[in-house]
């Protein structure tokens, strides 16, 4: 059975840093189009980061504060958050496709999820 779980979010300060992980397990992603996804309250879940083999796409709201990397022997994703604004406040899902070469940025277009990790900005 795959699993992806993230960690790593939390309550942090306006300009602060947050990493969040997403450990997979059930199978390997090192060579699947993975990716970052966020729902704030009351919006509709928005693509933030994705990665394949040979790629990285970012969402023009994080680009150049967020970066997206993976660790293929640890089975790890990872989303290492810069300069956090409150706008950034939302729960954060990782997720992967069981197949493919290119970047998707579609939730809808990615296989598995993880349950979500809660990023909380203050002002």
């Amino acid at each position: 059975q795959v699993q992806l779980v993230e960690s790593g979010g939390g309550l942090v300060q306006t300009g602060g840093s947050l990493t969040l992980s997403c450990a997979a397990s059930g199978r390997t992603f090192s060579s699947s189009p993975m990716g970052w996804f966020r729902q704030a309250p009351g919006k509709e879940r928005q693509f933030v980061a994705a990665i394949t083999w040979s790629a990285v796409n970012y969402a023009d709201s994080v680009k150049g504060r967020f970066t997206i990397s993976r660790h293929n022997a640890k089975n790890t994703l990872y989303l290492h958050m810069n300069s956090l604004k409150p706008e950034d406040t939302a729960v954060y899902y990782c997720a992967a496709r069981s197949t493919g070469w290119d970047i998707f940025l579609l939730w809808d277009e990615y296989d598995y999820w993880g349950q979500g990790t809660q990023v909380t900005v203050s002002s």
